[in-house]
């Protein structure tokens, strides 16, 4: 078990979550071999059925990155950060990447002359689709782009939210994390109040059913930070997953997914923040998982569109046959992969350069034993979900040469305060 953290108060400077970027990239991965295995990319029955197992429960990546993105917002939430500084911020990471998509996919629309409805394709521009149970909405133009609508809704709430947060007890905190997998449960019989086309929606979809994610995530990044998170270590976290993933895709009921899931998800990015708090074993803060955590949230946004469009336009919508399914799939994890990092270095990384508000550099004291507020992150997303060149959140002290800070500055300008999606 995890022991006690020193708790860091608003002007300390806290540790790097390098390892929670790297996860990022695994989440993707979960997203991408579910899309695999539903979207008819390989025809040949026995191969699709060995997809089919091993990612079951690939949906249920989405939930890690809602999870992630509220324990990692909290950890390397600003000193003296204003709500409109941070939805700035926000807006910056996630609508350039949302508009090229959304674009992309209606001109390839119009090449494919699908029918097109300007209401849908506006509610989806401006991400709040999420709210409309009619079937063509919340799933529409960039599908996976859902998923935004819900986050958008999370940081509109969080910095409104999160004086509160501050202020609970400890075992206030203890409660939501343990109640919210629970009401995740009950969404469940919950659903039968809910008119029957629209349950799917309630339960999938819906902002506010999805936010219960989110607030475990907080509450979990909050008891971190006042040093009051207990739990499994990395490695027994990890083994936890292991054992609950393969006990959900064989012998327990499908309603219990995403609470048993939910439950393990928040135990991994806890133990993997804590194992990069201490400087302990993790398989997932090497440079090349970094590098895949930061475009994981290109990945996911780019990955449907580009399965979709190649079948369509190659006439396989009913998968490639024999050898050249599988084929085909570890083809477009790699060319999502290619299309994801080029998307990441010319969209998201200028745009967040130039939409983030710039950064005040705060005065810094003269005695050591006074140093100015942390007030700078280098990248608040793990990305999901999503993240700096070298982190996924940290909260740095200033620098205090002044050799330098000018690189400084315009480097850490092209990094997500907060990067997760």
């Amino acid at each position: 078990m995890t022991s006690t953290l020193t708790p860091t108060t608003a002007g300390q400077s806290r540790s790097k979550l390098p390892s929670l970027t790297g996860l990022r990239w695994v989440a993707a991965m979960l997203v991408f071999g579910f899309h695999v295995g539903t979207m008819r990319i390989i025809a040949e029955p026995d191969y699709q059925a060995v997809v089919g197992k091993l990612f079951t429960l690939g949906l249920s990546g989405v939930q890690f990155f809602f999870i992630l993105s509220g324990f990692v917002l909290v950890w390397s939430a600003r000193p003296g950060d204003t709500p409109l500084a941070f939805w700035r911020r926000r807006i910056a990471k996630i609508f350039p990447n949302h508009v090229v998509l959304w674009a992309a996919v209606l001109l390839l629309g119009i090449y494919f002359a699908d029918p097109f409805n300007l209401k849908v394709a506006l509610t989806n521009l401006f991400l709040v689709q999420a709210w409309n149970p009619t079937p063509g909405w919340f799933y529409s133009v960039n599908t996976v782009s859902w998923s935004l609508s819900c986050e958008l809704f999370f940081y509109l709430c969080l910095p409104l939210v999160l004086p509160l947060i501050r202020r609970l007890r400890p075992w206030v905190l203890v409660v939501i994390v343990v109640a919210m997998p629970l009401l995740i449960l009950a969404m469940w019989p919950g659903q039968l109040l809910v008119p029957e086309p629209d349950r799917w929606w309630f339960t999938q979809v819906f902002p506010l059913v999805r936010s219960l994610e989110f607030w475990m995530g907080v509450a979990a990044a909050e008891l971190m930070v006042r040093g009051r998170w207990r739990g499994p270590n990395l490695k027994v976290a990890s083994v936890i997953f292991v054992v609950t993933w393969v006990a959900a895709s064989q012998w327990i009921r499908a309603e219990l997914w995403t609470t048993l899931l939910a439950a393990v998800y928040v135990l991994v990015i806890a133990a993997a923040a804590d194992a990069d708090v201490r400087g302990t074993w993790s398989p997932w803060r090497s440079r090349p998982m970094r590098w895949l955590g930061e475009v994981s949230f290109a990945y996911y946004l780019v990955h449907v569109f580009v399965v979709t469009s190649v079948l369509r336009a190659t006439n396989h919508l009913n998968g490639f046959p024999g050898w050249q399914g599988p084929a085909a799939a570890v083809g477009f994890l790699l060319l999502n992969l290619v299309l994801a990092g080029l998307l990441f270095h010319f969209v998201e990384t200028p745009m967040m350069r130039l939409l983030s508000p710039r950064r005040r550099r705060p005065h810094t004291a003269s005695a050591p034993d006074s140093a100015a507020p942390a007030a700078t992150t280098a990248a608040e997303t793990t990305a999901a979900e999503t993240t700096a060149a070298e982190t996924a959140t940290a909260v740095r002290i200033p620098r205090q040469t002044s050799a330098g800070d000018r690189t400084a500055r315009e480097a850490d300008a092209v990094r997500d305060p907060e990067r997760v999606t």
